[in-house]
């Protein structure tokens, strides 16, 4: 998947080179006639966790061994990347929806599973049906059993979503390790070390460099994570849209060489449906190649038993409404920018910090920062639990106030207090209080990462 959006904003960047050569379209005619109501242009991006060619033959065990991914017989036709990109008519801001891979839906002539189990099962009930009708041709069972496939993915997730899915792009593991690869390597940023034996992923905390079989450990790692599955959904949105960054960053397309190995990459790894027209789409997607997108994970209600497995419990009609949501905020103007507090506030202004939060040491900790901004340091004291932050100025200190406010992660009430003396702030922390989130941090799960740069995740 995320070879299959980076490839795209290859042939997007490189419309001389598309002009004179469409072979990559053609591939695929799972999504011909379908057109979005309202204009707009939806894209299922699916990466396939199998360790097959296009052809349903093995990969050379060497790339297996660089891959870390088994001997070739893991993984399936199992579709363990999900995103759906949706691109308003009108080219303005693109928003990506990736849909947890265990989400359990019902799947057409099969039982309610996980929706990555929904290419798998129908592309192997095709197969049989096809072998009983006496066709043996290897090739022809694995195109006519992927096509199915791909049918059956994109019909659940349109019923997941409501949404028409116009474009389909299609890449595997070995096409991801391919593009990592023809990259130079991607960066990426950890807020914490890392070690899992299952995916290969050890790396130390922090921004760092990584190889194509490094990469694709860092998007396959679940094990060891808080969040498991969903933290690995939001690992995938980074790397893409530090992939993206890369991608069009200055010196991309001035290198012959690194320009051949990306289309490279493209022609031979990437499953494109054949009405999908780059040039037409580029002229519609500039907010996309620019990075000008936020990535989203779907709500999910919780987890169920269902087939002896842990599921995803979902409700279409909350998805759906989540989905609509997010296309209209990308679409409404954005809200005037409220004036930013001034840093020479703090000169001269002491700050006293109550905890009331109940929670031990968060005024020490939110004093340092203050008093690390230019305040002067007061007392700290532990005080009862009050449910509300607040930020206290004496007469005159509302800009400090205010500077102080949003230091604190914004949210925080300012009012004024006569009693204080003169040039003083008193904090309250409640038990509403969250520390501010450092910088670049991808949201929680359900939260959005934004493209176009390398932002921090777990």
């Amino acid at each position: 998947m995320l070879v299959a959006l980076c490839s795209l904003l290859v042939l997007l960047a490189t419309g001389a080179a598309w002009s004179t050569d469409r072979s990559l379209t053609g591939t695929s005619v799972v999504t011909a006639g379908s057109h979005s109501a309202d204009g707009s242009t939806n894209i299922l991006l699916i990466g396939l966790d199998t360790r097959r060619d296009q052809d349903g033959g093995p990969l050379p065990a060497a790339v297996l061994d660089a891959l870390h991914a088994g001997d070739g017989n893991e993984g399936g036709y199992n579709t363990n990347t999900l995103i759906l990109l949706h691109v308003p008519a009108d080219g303005g801001r693109v928003t990506a929806f990736s849909i947890p891979r265990d989400d359990l839906v019902p799947i057409p002539g099969y039982r309610p599973d996980k929706i990555k189990q929904a290419y798998g099962v129908t592309k192997a009930a095709v197969e049989d049906r096809l072998a009983a009708q006496g066709v043996t041709d290897p090739a022809t069972l694995e195109q006519d059993g992927r096509e199915a496939g791909r049918r059956a993915t994109v019909g659940v997730v349109e019923a997941l979503t409501g949404l028409t899915v116009d474009h389909y792009a299609e890449i595997t593991l070995a096409g991801f390790y391919d593009l990592a690869t023809a990259l130079g390597g991607v960066t990426v940023c950890l807020n914490h070390a890392v070690s899992d034996s299952y995916s290969g992923a050890d790396f130390p905390a922090g921004v760092q460099q990584l190889t194509g079989a490094q990469a694709l450990a860092f998007v396959r790692q679940r094990h060891g994570l808080t969040n498991g599955d969903l933290d690995r959904t939001h690992r995938q949105q980074a790397f893409l849209s530090s992939a993206m960054h890369q991608v069009t960053a200055a010196g991309t397309w001035t290198d012959p060489s690194r320009l051949a190995s990306l289309l490279d990459v493209a022609h031979r790894d990437v499953v494109l449906d054949q009405g999908f027209d780059a040039l037409s789409f580029a002229a519609s997607a500039q907010n996309l190649t620019s990075g000008d997108a936020a990535f989203y994970t779907l709500p999910i209600e919780g987890y169920v038993q269902a087939n002896d497995e842990d599921d995803n419990e979902v409700d279409p009609a909350r998805v759906q409404a989540f989905i609509r949501q997010q296309i209209a905020a990308a679409a409404a103007p954005p809200p005037a920018p409220a004036p930013a507090p001034d840093p020479a506030a703090a000169t001269g202004v002491t700050v006293e910090v109550d905890n009331a939060s109940g929670t031990a040491g968060e005024a020490a900790t939110a004093e340092s920062m203050l008093v690390g901004h230019g305040f002067s340091p007061g007392a700290t004291t532990t005080v009862a639990d009050r449910a509300t932050s607040t930020v206290a100025a004496s007469p005159g200190s509302g800009p400090a106030a205010a500077l102080a406010a949003s230091l604190l992660g914004g949210g925080v009430a300012t009012t004024t207090d006569p009693g204080l003396p003169a040039g003083h702030l008193r904090v309250v922390l409640g038990t509403d209080y969250r520390p501010p989130a450092p910088p670049s941090v991808a949201g929680p799960s359900g939260g959005p990462v934004q493209a176009g740069g390398v932002p921090c995740v777990d």
